[in-house]
């Protein structure tokens, strides 16, 4: 059993990117990281720009100025200024080139035709210089670049549509166990309802991949090994959930064997998330994770989503981990390194009732994880901890 900084130092160094570009529309690219450098086509702003609603200027020594003409955005015509006259001119709208300054409406009084301003006017004040954000040909935003929402404004801005980025992974998510039925379905003896697809999937939508096959099948030794060929060698990535400990109807981990993954760590010194498996067999990678949710949930946390960062040329390959001041005390028992379920709120953490590894409703209130190491037994009342913030 190896401990959790052994486990994630393994995850980190088996995992590689993908290398695999696609092209897509920027509508659908959030998220995504860039695969190739962008240039712009157009420079940016295409034309000199006013800054600000006022009064362009062809400036000379006094403070009055003959009113000639507006320019408003979309406006395509250029008036021609002598020194000493001005234009009304409003955000946005292209300065004429004849045109050396703008002034701020605020700062001028307007008589019939004539304006006459206040204080000092510099050449080239309020105005845009063409290609201030870019120039034609320089690179937009460079290769391994994530795109955020503000890139993609950015992107649309220079009128470009389609970007190359690494593609997404392929993932299979498999749940196992025989006491699991469909959300929907009249609750018999000994069954449950089956949350942890749902909960896995909309974890890794929330992180933008998209490509997902999920099967749910019995404990079946068959079923689980021809479930597991098939996800493998079509996947890139497949997660686990349930049938890896060592029980008699836990078939995971024989399948696995019998399939030849070879195993990187197989269980791992932490709670919630001991029987934790982490393989590859050639390029795909398999995550088994403990069928308990909050355990499944915590391992793909802090295990899985390390790799589908790494998959993903993202250069931030881990969730924030912060300093926070404890609000509640804790203690443990025994040796195993522990994640806690907790509200994390401007520099403090409160951990929350509630920490087993089979109940969910403490992870639903929950923003953060506190991070008890494996040699540390308590944690005291304003103590500095350790706490990992999660994407949502």
């Amino acid at each position: 059993m190896i401990t959790v900084e052994e486990a994630i130092l393994a995850v980190k160094n088996t995992c590689k990117p993908l290398h695999k570009s696609e092209s897509l529309h920027l509508k659908n690219a959030v998220g995504s990281i860039l695969s190739v450098d962008v240039f712009s086509p157009i420079y940016m702003p295409p034309f000199r720009q006013s800054a600000m609603d006022g009064y362009a200027l062809s400036l000379h020594d006094s403070n009055n100025y003959i009113l000639i003409d507006e320019v408003k955005a979309g406006d395509s015509h250029q008036p021609i200024l002598k020194k000493g006259d001005a234009i009304r001119i409003f955000t946005g709208a292209p300065v004429p080139e004849t045109a050396n300054a703008v002034i701020m409406q605020e700062r001028v009084s307007l008589n019939d035709k004539r304006i006459s301003i206040e204080g000092l006017v510099k050449e080239k004040d309020n105005i845009r210089p063409l290609g201030e954000q870019v120039k034609k040909g320089e690179i937009a935003l460079k290769k391994n670049t994530k795109l955020s929402p503000a890139a993609v404004g950015y992107l649309y801005s220079l009128g470009i549509t389609n970007v190359s980025v690494f593609k997404k992974p392929s993932i299979a998510l498999i749940t196992t166990g025989n006491e699991l039925i469909e959300p929907g379905q009249s609750l018999g003896p000994g069954k449950i309802y089956e949350s942890n697809s749902g909960m896995i999937q909309s974890a890794l939508e929330k992180l933008g991949v998209h490509n997902i096959q999920v099967y749910k099948i019995k404990d079946n030794y068959t079923t689980t090994l021809e479930t597991l060929k098939k996800a493998i060698n079509t996947n890139d990535l497949v997660i686990i959930t349930g049938g890896i400990s060592v029980g008699d109807y836990d078939f995971v981990g024989r399948a696995l064997h019998e399939l030849q993954v070879d195993e990187i760590f197989y269980k791992v010194k932490q709670k919630p998330g001991k029987p934790l498996f982490f393989g590859k067999k050639e390029d795909s990678l398999i995550f088994a994770l403990p069928g308990n949710p909050a355990a499944a949930l915590s391992c793909f946390y802090v295990y899985v989503y390390t790799a589908l960062q790494i998959i993903e040329n993202n250069p931030s390959i881990s969730l924030p981990r912060i300093s926070a001041k404890s609000q509640t005390t804790f203690s443990k028992k025994g040796d195993r390194s522990q994640f806690l379920k907790a509200i994390y709120y401007q520099g403090n953490v409160t951990i929350l009732e509630g920490q087993s590894s089979a109940m969910l409703q403490t992870f639903a209130l929950s923003n953060a994880l506190v991070y008890l190491p494996s040699n540390h037994s308590e944690i005291k009342l304003n103590e500095e901890v350790e706490v990992i913030l999660l994407p949502f």
